[in-house]
Formats: structure tokens, sequence, C-alpha cells
């Protein structure tokens, strides 16, 4: 089987870890992220495990008409894609109801709601064609329970997000198609810095690793395609 799999905010963090953990399971990648130099750096890291067809699209997942040029892209050279991973995530330091500005709410939704949403429909005829696609949203336990810690516009995002994998498995099952919610607590990522106290070293030594999620997301693609996995919650320890 053609294996091609395509991770939004690869970069760093979770989508950077689940790029590596494909590689090594031999998966020909697409990264795409906002920083041309951190995606670089991912494949670097990858390539050592696998060094096949890769291709490093830098992206503003948040503009439909970049996502849908992107699409034609990636299909283009690879002619079909099995996996999509929407790892892509953000948050302000502003984020309380109380100084959320206009302009970094609408960033919050593009980058961790609309551009999930972009890249499923534009991936998703071709996964009908072919019968088969598993797309994973990596979502937040903030999707599951509001918290003041994380802000109103990430947790209404995550909320969002995951009510899009619920919706694909209600309309897709038909067509061999299946998404999974994983729903991480606490990460020591990159994300933490825009916390507006961030978190000290002894306190991210508790957290999970990407590298944990990035096994669920492994889970969820790997399974036999007569299963789904739903939603897996995550936390730490």
């Amino acid at each position: 089987m053609n294996k091609v799999a395509v991770i939004t905010g690869a970069g760093s963090g979770v989508g950077q870890a689940v790029a590596v953990a494909l590689a090594k399971q031999g998966w020909k990648i697409c990264v795409i992220g906002r920083r041309e130099a951190a995606l670089h750096e991912t494949a670097k890291l990858a390539l050592q495990y696998y060094s096949d067809d890769w291709l490093v699209c830098p992206c503003d997942i948040g503009k439909a008409a970049a996502v849908t040029k992107l699409a034609k892209l990636v299909l283009k050279k690879f002619g079909g894609v099995q996996v999509l991973v929407n790892a892509a995530g953000t948050n302000t330091p502003k984020r309380s109801l109380q100084v959320l500005s206009p302009d970094d709410y609408h960033r919050l939704i593009d980058t961790n709601l609309n551009g999930a949403y972009y890249f499923i429909q534009a991936f998703l005829p071709s996964m009908r064609q072919q019968k088969s696609g598993t797309i994973v949203n990596i979502g937040s336990d903030a999707g599951v329970q509001a918290s003041a810690k994380s802000g109103p516009a990430y947790v209404m995002s995550k909320f969002g997000l995951r009510g899009l994998t619920q919706s694909i498995n209600a309309e897709e099952r038909a067509n061999g198609i299946r998404a999974c919610s994983i729903l991480p607590g606490d990460i020591d990522t990159p994300l933490l810095e825009r916390r507006p106290e961030p978190p000290s070293a002894e306190a991210r030594t508790k957290m999970l690793k990407a590298e944990d999620v990035a096994e669920c997301v492994l889970l969820a693609i790997n399974l036999p395609p007569r299963a789904i996995v739903e939603e897996i919650m995550i936390r730490p320890r």
C-alpha cells in the first residue's frame, strides 16, 4: 500500500514527533507549517530513519485558497493520501475573556479549527475515491472541559475540532474513512511559552512529551481498517 501522510504543525511539538514516528515506519510525508526553516529541521530529524519522498510545504493554514493549492501539489506528487494529521495549534498570552482581542481570537480559530477544516475538505474527495483514509485531529482536554488556564478562544477551537472529528465519523464511515481525536493534557512543547506565565522547568518534567502523543496517533493509524478509535484522552500520570 502507498503510505503517504500529511502533517500540519510539523515544525515543532506534536507534529514534529508524529513526522519522526511515521518516518520510522517508512511513510512518505508532507510536513506543513508556517516556518520553512523549522520544517526542514523536522525533515532532517526524520530522514535519518527514512530517506524516500518528502515534501516540505510552508503554508498559512488559515487561508483556504493556500490549503487548496497545497493539496493539489501533494496529490499530484503522491497520487493519494492515506493519513492526515492536523497537529497545528497556537494560543496567546492575552487569552482571558477580559483581555482577548478580536485579532487574537480570529488567529486562534483560523489556526486551531479552520485550518483543520480546510485540510480535511481538501483531501476528503481523494479519500472517498480510494475508499480509505485516516484523519487524526490533535485536540486537547480543554475540548472536553473548559478551563481558565486555556482561555476561551482555545477552548472553543478544541471543542469545535472534537465536533468536526465526530462529524467525519458520522458521515464518512461508508466511504472507508475514519477519524480520531487525540485529547492531551499538558504537553512539554514550545506552545507553553505562550502562556501568561510559562511553567518552570521542574513543572515541565511532570508533563507529557510530544512523543507520548505521537504514540497515540500511531495507534489510531495502525489499527486495522475495520476499527476506529474515535477519541483518546491522555494526561500526565
